[in-house]
C-alpha cells in the first residue's frame, strides 16, 4: 500500500493504550503525517498550547487520565476550529452526540479498520485547510499563526507564549468584548487556580509590547466587563 496523504500535515494523537498509540503512530507516520503523542488530557493540553499553529487535525480518545477527551476539547474550540476527531471504545448514540455537540467533527469507534481511519482524516484535513486563517490582521497589527509571529507596523514583537496566547485570542475575536472570565478558561484553561487579576497583568504586558502613545490604541478596556481589540478606540479605558 503506498502512502496517501494529500498534504504535509501534523496530527496531535490523544491516546492512553500504550500499544494503539505504537499502531496508530506508525501507521499515520507511514501515510506521511507528523505526529505528535500524549497519553493524558493534560500533556494534551500542554502540547495543543505549544504546538497549536503547527496542528491540523486532534485525533482525541474520550476516556483519558486528567482531563478526559471532551474537557480537551472544550478548551480547544475556545480558541480554535482544528478538526478534532473523537475516538472511543463507546458506541452509545448519547456519546456521539455529546461529542459533536461539544465540537467534534466527527467520530469514530472502537475496534475501527484503520483505512476507514485514515479515509476520516484526510476528509477532515482537507476540510481544515479551507477554514483556518493563517494570519490575523487589526490595523497595523498582524499575528501568524503558521510563523508564530507577531508584528506591529512591521516591526516584530517578541511576546511569551501566554502574551501569544491571549493576543491570538483576542484576534481571532476582533470587534467583540471577551469578559475575563473568558480569556482565563480559554489562555489559561478552566482548572487554573491562581490570581484571578492574571488576565489584566497580560493585557498590560501586550500594551507595553505592542502600543506607543503616538499609535492608535487596538487593546480596549470595557470597563466592568472586560477587553476587546478593534482598530478604533471607542471603548478607551
Amino acid at each position: 500500500m503506498e502512502g496517501v496523504a494529500m498534504v504535509a500535515a501534523t496530527i496531535l494523537l490523544v491516546e492512553d493504550e500504550a500499544g494503539l498509540i505504537s499502531y496508530l503512530d506508525s501507521e499515520l507516520h507511514f501515510e506521511g503525517y507528523t505526529v505528535l503523542t500524549a497519553q493524558d488530557g493534560q500533556a494534551a493540553w500542554d502540547t495543543w498550547q505549544a504546538k497549536q499553529a503547527e496542528i491540523n487535525l486532534i485525533l482525541l480518545d474520550w476516556m483519558i487520565p486528567k482531563l478526559d477527551g471532551l474537557e480537551v476539547m472544550r478548551r480547544v474550540r475556545k480558541t480554535s476550529d482544528v478538526p478534532i476527531m473523537m475516538m472511543t471504545a463507546r458506541d452509545y448514540v448519547g456519546d456521539k452526540v455529546a461529542g459533536l455537540d461539544n465540537g467534534a467533527d466527527d467520530y469514530i469507534t472502537k475496534p475501527f479498520e484503520i483505512e476507514e481511519l485514515l479515509a476520516r482524516i484526510r476528509v477532515l484535513i482537507r476540510r481544515g485547510q479551507h477554514l483556518v486563517p493563517t494570519t490575523y490582521t487589526v490595523g497595523d497589527l498582524t499575528l501568524d499563526t503558521k510563523a508564530r509571529q507577531v508584528r506591529r507596523g512591521g516591526q516584530l514583537a517578541q511576546l511569551t507564549q501566554r502574551e501569544y496566547d491571549l493576543l491570538l485570542v483576542l484576534m481571532q475575536h476582533r470587534g467583540e468584548v471577551c469578559t475575563r472570565d473568558q480569556l482565563l478558561d480559554a489562555v489559561w484553561g478552566t482548572e487554573f487556580d491562581g490570581q484571578a487579576n492574571i488576565v489584566d497583568v497580560y493585557v498590560r504586558y501586550l500594551r507595553q509590547k505592542l502600543e506607543c502613545p503616538d499609535e492608535p490604541a487596538l487593546i480596549q478596556t470595557v470597563r466592568g466587563v472586560g477587553y476587546m481589540l478593534e482598530e478604533a478606540a471607542s471603548h478607551a479605558g
